[in-house]
């Protein structure tokens, strides 16, 4: 026989009668709905042990008794809860048996009782092992073991009587609702602790394979550089009037003892950017300039490519600015001639507010080092637009710059990884490029790259787990479906469970009487921000091995961390998902430029500016000084 015994197994005394109500009717709707049959039995959790004692034990016994349940207690505790060794359990339940009870001396029927053992709430063996001795026991000392009803005195059929027939529609569509209830509590509880330990696990990965490679490389950059390669550097322009200057000028101060070719590539600019290069480099040996009708960034590249003097190309967004040695650690990795191409080290230069600095945080701590590790592996599946090197004949092999996809870099870094070629990873190569200062800019970047990605997933998704195409096919293009794709698409419901985690605290804390409230809420608030408070810690942990990568990163910047799950998460996590609903629609994507502001700018050049700043206050307090 069956009876309720609440669905979350509160002390029902603790709580409003509300909370009561609720516990009862939804533990009665499921039971109906698994089998059919109303149950008549009710046992509350902790005071129905005995007797109800109290007025705040009563009011649960009358909500309970007003829905037509009997109400059932006990006297013999087994402790069986306690996981005590089957012995134990049979020779406590024959003491307590033994006891006088003076409930049951009152009602001059000290030959009825019931033995409490549990199902649940931990390992239930030595429950299990108990019974047999337990039940041989008690009929030895002249017990019999009979039913609740038979013990109340009322038939089988009133303890658990069947539904009426017209209530079969009914049960069916309260049946469908529970069992969905039930697999997805299921699916999120599986789906969240696979999540868990492949984050955990990727991370502990990542992180070794990351430190493994920066110290390879220190060892690689100690020695001098002596490959010194002719280079075609390719900047493709579209309405970048603003920066272009500043891109070339970064170029033109290159320490490098190769010969070095610009290649400026206006793509049908609506600006000024043609004339303002035209004018300022019109009669520079080293820079060329050509102007092509508007068809996009891959167009453009190839175009330049095409046009380019020497073997290795490197391509660079307009709006960003090298580091005076980027170019010479940049080629180096092409000294073997597997490797077809070069990823370099971006970074953000415009760190002037919170969203700009979030991406810094997030171009150190999560682009840059899955680099530097899968580099180990041979498995990297992006070279940035802002700094890259390629192989020249490499990418006309594969077809160039292919333009059915919106990040044709990516897309052509899969392309000589499948035709077998090596891509490496240059950290020493770095490249200063404008972040979006909005998040409304921001989403639209990263929705450009996220549906770029899926696009490129989608293209080569016959190479996954294909033995032909080694860690591609095995680490990179699975890595790239699950951790930048899947999981972010589903990240959001974290979020969500944690703040109804936060509504249900507030639900529960409502719930209980005045005296206790405080202390609940307390209790269960802790165990929910301590969970948080170490996923919080472990990421800035993560974020801290990534800076300690690179010792001109400034390490203030990782205590965003705790704000970033609060805002900037939640645009990258909009923009995975609304890229999965555009793919699923059909939608048309276009590139979305950004608006170029202009404001990047060199560490070396930020500190001069800062230092003019200072100098400027000193003099400014000393003008005024002499005033007075």
């Amino acid at each position: 026989e069956i009876g309720n015994h609440t669905y979350t197994h509160p002390n029902l005394a603790l709580t409003a009668d509300r909370r009561a109500r609720i516990e009862i009717d939804a533990t009665a709707s499921l039971l109906e709905a698994v089998i059919n049959r109303r149950v008549a039995f009710f046992r509350p959790p902790y005071f129905g042990d005995a007797e109800p004692s109290t007025d705040a034990e009563l009011g649960p016994v009358g909500i309970a008794s007003r829905r037509n349940y009997w109400t059932i207690g006990l006297h013999v505790d087994a402790e069986d809860w306690k996981e005590l060794p089957a012995d134990s359990i049979v020779k406590l339940v024959l003491h307590r048996r033994e006891l006088p009870n003076e409930i049951n001396a009152l009602a001059q029927d000290s030959a009825r009782n019931i033995v409490l053992l549990h199902d649940a709430g931990g390992n239930r063996h030595n429950t299990v092992a108990a019974l047999g001795p337990l039940i041989d026991s008690l009929r030895a000392r002249g017990d019999t073991l009979v039913l609740v009803s038979d013990l109340a005195g009322v038939s089988r059929l009133d303890a658990m009587p069947p539904l009426p027939p017209t209530n079969e529609a009914t049960r069916l569509l309260r049946l469908a609702g529970w069992l969905m209830l039930g697999v997805v509590e299921t699916g999120v509880f599986w789906i969240f602790a696979i999540a868990v330990v492949l984050g955990i696990g990727r991370l502990l990965i990542i992180g070794v394979l990351a430190i493994i490679q920066r110290v390879r490389q220190h060892q690689d950059r100690a020695a001098p550089i002596t490959y010194t390669p002719g280079v075609s550097v390719i900047v493709p322009a579209y309405n970048e009037e603003r920066v272009i200057v500043q891109t070339i000028s970064s170029l033109l101060n290159q320490r490098y003892a190769g010969e070095l070719e610009i290649v400026v590539v206006d793509d049908g600019s609506s600006d000024d950017t043609a004339t303002i290069c035209e004018e300022a480099y019109a009669s520079h040996p080293h820079v060329t300039f050509y102007r092509k009708e508007n068809g996009g960034k891959a167009s453009a590249l190839n175009f330049g490519i095409a046009r380019a003097k020497h073997e290795i190309v490197i391509g660079l967004d307009a709006d960003t600015v090298f580091d005076d040695d980027t170019v010479a650690e940049l080629v180096q990795p092409l000294q073997n001639p597997r490797v077809a191409a070069v990823a370099g080290n971006a970074k953000v230069g415009n760190r002037i507010n919170l969203v700009t600095r979030w991406q810094a945080l997030e171009y150190v701590t999560s682009q840059n080092i899955d680099r530097r590790a899968f580099s180990l592996l041979d498995c990297i599946t992006v070279v940035p637009g802002a700094v890259g090197a390629w192989r020249r004949s490499v990418v006309e092999e594969v077809g160039g710059f292919k333009e059915d996809t919106l990040a044709e870099d990516q897309d052509l870094t899969l392309a000589m990884r499948r035709a077998g070629y090596s891509v490496a990873y240059a950290d020493g190569a770095i490249a200063y490029t404008e972040a979006p200062d909005t998040l409304r800019g921001l989403a639209k970047q990263r929705f450009r790259w996220s549906f770029g990605t899926l696009q490129c997933t989608w293209k080569h998704r016959d190479a996954f787990f294909r033995p032909k195409y080694g860690s591609l096919g095995w680490i990179a293009l699975p890595n790239v479906f699950l951790f930048q794709l899947v999981l972010p698409a589903i990240s959001p419901l974290a979020d969500l469970l944690f703040l109804y985690s936060i509504l249900l605290v507030w639900f529960n804390a409502s719930s209980h009487r005045v005296d206790d409230q405080l202390t609940y809420a307390l209790s269960d608030l802790e165990k929910v921000f301590t969970y948080y408070a170490v996923f919080l810690l472990v990421d800035w942990l993560a974020a801290m091995i990534a800076f300690l990568m690179e010792p001109e990163e400034d390490k203030q910047l990782t205590w965003l961390i705790f704000l970033q799950r609060f805002a900037y998460r939640q645009v990258m996590y909009w923009v995975v998902v609304r890229s999965f609903v555009a793919a699923l629609r059909g939608q048309v994507v276009g590139w979305g430029k950004l608006d170029r502001k202009a404001t990047v700018e060199l560490p070396s050049a930020q500190d001069t500016q800062g230092l003019l700043r200072w100098l400027g206050g000193i003099r400014r307090r000393l003008t005024q000084n002499h005033l007075s």
